[in-house]
């Protein structure tokens, strides 16, 4: 009920500045008032209650599931969904601290316009007084000259029996904006109280990501120290992967027929612009755990941290966007018959299943989810329905392994 008569009142303000202000200075105006509503930062914070409500959630199942030896990697995917929800609370506080500062602007520029008004009404009416000062009427004057303050003054006109219609018109217009600029000034306090309770609530939640992750990296560790008790699971977790990787050929295909599309050979741009280090090849590898793959579909690129862009190589239609126990959150993107490109280990994804998407354009960010020993890019290109070296396609690569 407070949010409602929050809005009303906002809407009634800037009816009446709209009748105000001249004609002139309406389009402005406009394009101030209109750019943002609270109602659309009360969506972002129900979006960000049912946020907090998975995570409360999922922080029960990791907590079931802790005195479990042989569930780590469970227990890592669950880590991994946490930490994609606590990037997705992050961005909607960011927007909703973006809605505030907007709120903010348009109600300052409401209460300088209630101001001027206000201004320029007090001197119409001064210059009424001095009028019938001159005409012999000296009552205002001594009202005038009596007053404490500007409202002592409004309370004052009010008990003086003389005032005609026109003057009275006058009071009630002062009376009027006097009466929004309070209103005014009671909302940006509110305004700046809810922007701080954001931004300490953003600074919570940049703190909860850290832990997350470092929690998500010691977890990882722990599944290294402990190879022969998850040996299983992870030549299950391989099969899943080539599993992936047929679904990913198959759908590139009916794809590609729905959309006629043709192959090019090449025209690859890098998944990211902050690195060119490769910290594991195509190919044969250690991988220092028994049972893991030894077979290396893609290569890794490291140096990227868990803020930067990953970018689609190639333009095309997004095949796959999901979160897996192995590549984490990963997407596939599909640019003609047999012709796909994957991302993984992303911290968080920005496009789905269906999408098209534009060379170069951001498809998520980087991270450390599914079975990652750190935060890296995996890449892997698809030609003719087969994995190919992408060294072949990345110019200025530097080895790191």
């Amino acid at each position: 009920m407070k949010i409602q008569r929050r809005v009303l009142s906002l809407v009634m303000a800037l009816a009446l500045l709209f009748a105000l202000v001249p004609p002139g200075g309406r389009e402005g105006l406009a394009s101030v008032a209109l750019a943002v509503t609270q109602a659309e930062i009360d969506g972002l914070k129900d979006d960000a209650k049912e946020l907090s409500k998975q995570t409360s959630s999922l922080k029960s199942q990791l907590a079931d599931l802790k005195n479990q030896r042989n569930s780590a990697l469970e227990r890592k995917h669950l880590l991994d969904q946490q930490i994609t929800l606590t990037v997705q609370s992050i961005e909607n506080t960011e927007k909703q601290i973006s809605g505030y500062e907007t709120l903010l602007a348009q109600t300052s520029y409401e209460l300088e316009e209630n101001r001027r008004q206000e201004e320029q009404q007090y001197a119409v009416f001064c210059e009424r007084a001095r009028v019938m000062e001159e005409a012999g009427t000296t009552s205002y004057w001594a009202v005038l000259f009596k007053a404490d303050s500007f409202s002592d003054l409004l309370s004052r006109l009010s008990d003086v029996q003389e005032v005609m219609s026109y003057d009275q018109n006058l009071l009630d217009n002062l009376r009027q904006l006097r009466t929004q600029i309070e209103a005014k000034q009671d909302e940006q306090e509110d305004l700046m109280l809810q922007s701080e309770e954001a931004k300490a609530e953003l600074e919570a939640q940049k703190v909860d990501l850290d832990q997350q992750q470092a929690e998500a990296e010691e977890l990882y560790n722990e599944i290294q120290a402990n190879v022969s008790a998850y040996e299983e699971q992870l030549a299950e977790l391989n099969d899943e992967r080539e599993r992936i990787q047929a679904e990913i050929v198959k759908k590139s295909e009916e794809m590609a027929r729905q959309m006629a599309m043709t192959a090019t050979k090449g025209g690859y741009i890098w998944p990211e612009t902050v690195s060119r280090r490769i910290t594991s090849p195509q190919g044969a590898r250690n991988t220092g755990i028994k049972g893991a793959s030894t077979n290396h579909k893609g290569v890794d690129i490291g140096g990227v941290g868990t803020s930067t862009s990953v970018l689609a190589t190639k333009a095309g239609v997004v095949i796959t966007s999901a979160l897996h126990r192995s590549y984490g959150n990963y997407v596939v993107i599909s640019h003609g018959p047999g012709n796909t490109t994957l991302y993984a280990h992303m911290s968080s994804r920005s496009v789905k299943e269906g999408d098209t998407v534009t060379q170069g354009q951001v498809i998520g960010i980087t991270g450390s989810t599914g079975v990652s020993s750190g935060p890296h890019l995996h890449y892997e290109i698809t030609e003719g329905g087969v994995r190919v070296n992408p060294l072949d396609y990345l110019p200025g690569w530097i080895k790191a392994w």
